[in-house]
């Protein structure tokens, strides 16, 4: 049970997350647990493995274990362990059936969940085998996501590749888009040499052996190529390995607030709400990485555009700069919505993303056991068929089991080998910038919005017109710079503005095979090594790695050095005199072994001190990542995945609700209803605020979500309008109130309010104007007017109030089931690996 605040002073002191009162133990001092005599290895998929039409047994046998483990929050043992995930030994699963696939050197063994095991006499029999897995397995993915992944690949301005696959939409490349694929293979073997060759051979192996599947089974599909490979890798990229990208958004805010505040004022407040640099952000690790928002100097080559001046462009329109919406980002959409209906979103607006991946890593000198733990697992969202496939490969240099993605079902994208585990979330680190290009004619008269050229190192040069292709056979073309597409356009000061957006990974998606490549085959077998392998992921993602002796965190991503005198959450002047100076060095990126107090937890949150994440990504003094909390002294694996259990049904609001209670008790309450139901949510609170309906009799268990639901957005405003006014509606759209900017700008705001502890207080006062008195009586009003509606709906008492409690369906529709929600991993893996190298179960 929570009785205190989670922010903490060694939370204060140290800037890092604070996640145990308990220290660990030195190396060597005995446990209480006994070593288990040999690994632990599991691993889940909801709903199942096999993804194909019609569904088989093995299409949601898993969802039953999946869903059994949600209720039962923090109480798992090590018998809930084995029943509720499969074994991830290298080994089948009950009895097993094979896969002919007519190749002498390839066995495909699939085991009672329709997991592949699949093994290979040579390198090439292997690759073979995991495509001709892949086209049985996922083959309706493949199908949808081909176009979709070049889509990817071309950075369509306003076009969301993982919404046409998930929307079904049909995609066809033009050459020029195909070329740009096909120019990844020679920059593969340029970059890598003999390993590049590797790589390029396993893809066409694995392309083989999809076409093989098609030909027995009488599939009519164009060939699969090695350009497809390069194009999935470019589609999960786009997904989950990006972030940066909405500093036209973060401009117009930061310009709409001058205006409505004043200058010094909407200045100060802009900076508050972009929580960029705070020094209370939960962080995975202490150590310091200096990559801050300013590059130093004066700031003179970033531009804030003019308020409301924003117009994206829809590249379904004729291809020109003009072709623009008069739909203003801020509101249009936001990275809290990564899914539009038809794959479109406002260019200019944030790009869509998705994150809700985490980790837990108990180093051996932690555990209960002198054994390393970990629970970890990306959240890819729940789909069938799912976007990536179980599998174990086994083959010359290769044994190692997880999730593929499909489409490169050749090397693991997450799991494991004999001697390490290693997993991923996203980071959103800066890998995307807007440049505002200063539009100009040719023949001298003033430029225009429909202008066709932009001034570059001093010379006025025509936009080029990439034809990418037909989406549901419309024409798809674009304006493009010499940073990337344009996205919209903009004024400045009144003068007209190309913004276009530029990503560092652009061309070069294929060059995250290496790193893939390396894990797979074991090549990371110290932290070094794996801080290696890592580092050539140009994808933004944190990295968790867990081996026999030692657990490790690397943060990667091609990281711009960007040049003196530029404001990293604003435009960048295209003008040539800014451009980008190189990349950050491998020791540069954030990154540590064993981590504070021998644990290495993320979800999401802020990498290291002092290093910001992408523009987009607001990290403040709240963040879910506290929720991994009541660790003991000396952790077992059950107590691992009971930390990660109970945060996945706890609601995120639930760090921040303290200080708002503590805010409100500093007065008495306008009624006995507002009173009582205050006390309901600081009971609710203290039990670990758990959303969840254990009894499936399709309500809560409590009524907690129902108040929370209904009051954090009235509490959330009442805290900022007393600055923000009619404003408010303008910071909602580039920094979320829901969220968890609006949790930290509550959070900071109310402490600093009550006299607390405060490292990096704002420049402005908020709820109440600062004063204490006024603040409490607009959150009570708050609450009495909720209190009151609910009362109205439900009954006069608090406790019984109740409602519909949420459940997943699984996109497009394609199977009919649903399950508890649960913030959790979808993809999970559950291990102990034995320090003395006793590899099993």
């Amino acid at each position: 049970m929570r009785v205190a605040p989670r922010h903490l002073a060694a939370l204060a002191a140290t800037g890092a997350l604070a996640v145990s009162i308990v220290a660990p133990p030195a190396g060597g001092q005995p446990r209480s647990g006994e070593p288990p005599a040999e690994d632990r290895a599991y691993y889940v998929l909801p709903p199942g493995n096999y993804g194909g039409l019609p569904t088989t047994d093995e299409s949601r046998d898993q969802l039953p274990l999946y869903d059994g483990l949600t209720p039962l929050r923090g109480d798992v043992t090590d018998a809930d362990i084995d029943a509720h995930f499969l074994p991830e030994d290298f080994a089948p699963v009950g009895a097993t059936v094979e896969e002919p696939t007519g190749r002498a050197g390839t066995t495909i063994l699939y085991d009672e969940y329709g997991v592949a095991h699949i093994s290979g006499e040579t390198r090439a029999d292997l690759a073979f085998g995991a495509g001709w897995v892949t086209a049985r397995d996922r083959g309706l993915l493949i199908q949808l996501g081909r176009g979709p992944a070049r889509a990817a690949v071309a950075d369509i301005p306003g076009i969301d590749a993982f919404g046409l696959v998930t929307s079904g939409q049909s995609f066809v490349p033009s050459a020029a888009t195909e070329q740009l694929v096909s120019d990844q293979v020679d920059l593969i073997v340029e970059t890598y040499g003999d390993e590049g060759r590797q790589i390029i051979a396993d893809a066409q192996a694995s392309a083989d052996g999809v076409n093989a599947y098609w030909q027995a089974h009488g599939i009519d599909q164009p060939p699969a190529t090695v350009n497809d490979v390069i194009a999935t890798t470019a589609f999960i990229g786009s997904i989950f390995g990006a972030g940066g990208g909405d500093e036209a958004s973060n401009a117009e805010l930061s310009a709409t607030l001058q205006q409505g505040l004043g200058p010094a004022v909407g200045t100060q407040a802009w900076e508050d709400v972009m929580l960029s640099d705070d020094p209370e952000a939960p962080t995975t690790i202490r150590r310091r990485f200096d990559y801050g928002p300013l590059t130093g100097g004066r700031v003179t080559g970033s531009v804030v555009v003019d308020p409301g001046s924003i117009q994206s462009l829809d590249p379904r329109q004729p291809a020109t700069i003009a072709s623009s919406s008069a739909t203003s980002p801020t509101s249009a959409t936001s990275t809290s919505d990564p899914e539009q209906p038809d794959g479109a979103y406002p260019a200019a607006g944030p790009v869509p993303g998705r994150e809700a991946s985490n980790f837990l890593v108990v180093d051996r000198h932690r555990s209960a056991t002198d054994n390393t733990l970990a629970v970890m697992g990306p959240q890819l969202g729940y789909f069938y068929p799912e976007i990536v496939q179980q599998i174990h490969l086994s083959g010359p240099g290769i044994e190692a089991q997880g999730v593929a993605v499909p489409g490169i079902p050749f090397y693991i994208l997450i799991g494991r080998t004999r001697d390490y585990a290693w997993s991923l979330t996203s980071a959103g680190h800066d890998v995307r910038d807007v440049f505002a290009e200063q539009l100009c004619n040719p023949d001298g008269t003033p430029p225009t919005r429909e202008s066709t050229h932009y001034l570059f190192d001093g010379e006025c040069r025509p936009f080029e017109i990439f034809d990418a292709g037909t989406l549901n056979g419309t024409p798809i073309s674009f304006p493009r710079s010499v940073h990337g597409p344009v996205i919209g356009t903009a004024t400045v000061d009144g003068a007209p503005y190309a913004l276009t957006r530029q990503r560092s990974t652009f061309g070069r998606d294929g060059l995250n095979l290496a790193a893939l490549k390396d894990m797979t085959e074991g090549n990371a077998d110290t932290s070094s090594r794996f801080f290696q392998a890592a580092n050539q992921f140009g994808f933004t993602f944190n990295w968790a790695y867990a081996s026999r002796t030692e657990t490790a965190y690397f943060s990667s991503g091609l990281l711009p050095e960007r040049a003196r005198g530029l404001d990293r959450r604003l435009p960048t002047l295209g003008t040539g005199d800014y451009e980008w100076q190189g990349f950050l060095r491998q020791d540069e990126h954030p990154h540590d072994v064993r981590g504070p107090h021998a644990l290495l937890l993320n979800w999401n949150n802020r990498s290291a001190p002092g290093f910001m994440h992408g523009d987009d990504e607001p990290f403040g003094s709240a963040h879910r990542v506290e929720l991994f909390d009541q660790w003991p002294r000396h952790p077992t694996l059950a107590d691992t995945v009971s930390v990660m259990n109970r945060a996945a049904t706890e609601d995120v609001r639930s760090p921040v609700w303290p200080v708002v209670s503590r805010v409100l008790r500093t007065g008495p309450a306008p009624s006995a209803l507002a009173d009582r139901t205050v006390a309901v949510l600081d009971e609710w609170i203290a039990r670990d605020a758990p959303r969840l309906d254990a009894d499936l009799d399709g309500d809560y268990d409590d009524a907690g979500p129902v108040i929370m639901d209904a009051l954090w957005r009235p509490v959330a405003e009442a805290v900022v309008r007393p600055v923000f006014g009619d404003l408010t509606e303008d910071v909602d759209g580039v920094r979320g109130l829901s969220g968890a900017a609006g949790q930290s700008i509550v959070d900071k705001d109310l402490r600093t309010l009550l006299g607390d502890p405060v490292r990096g207080r704002f420049n402005l006062s908020y709820c109440g104007g600062g004063s204490l008195d006024a603040c409490r009586a607009s959150l009570w009003a708050a609450v009495d007017q909720v209190a009151g509606e609910l009362a109205a709906e439900q009954g006069p008492e608090p406790s019984s109030w109740t409602g519909t409690a949420a459940r997943t369906r699984f996109t497009p529709g394609l199977i009919p089931d649903t399950i508890r929600a649960t913030n959790r991993p979808t993809f999970q893996q559950v291990l102990e690996l034995t320090s003395d190298g006793r590899p099993g179960r």
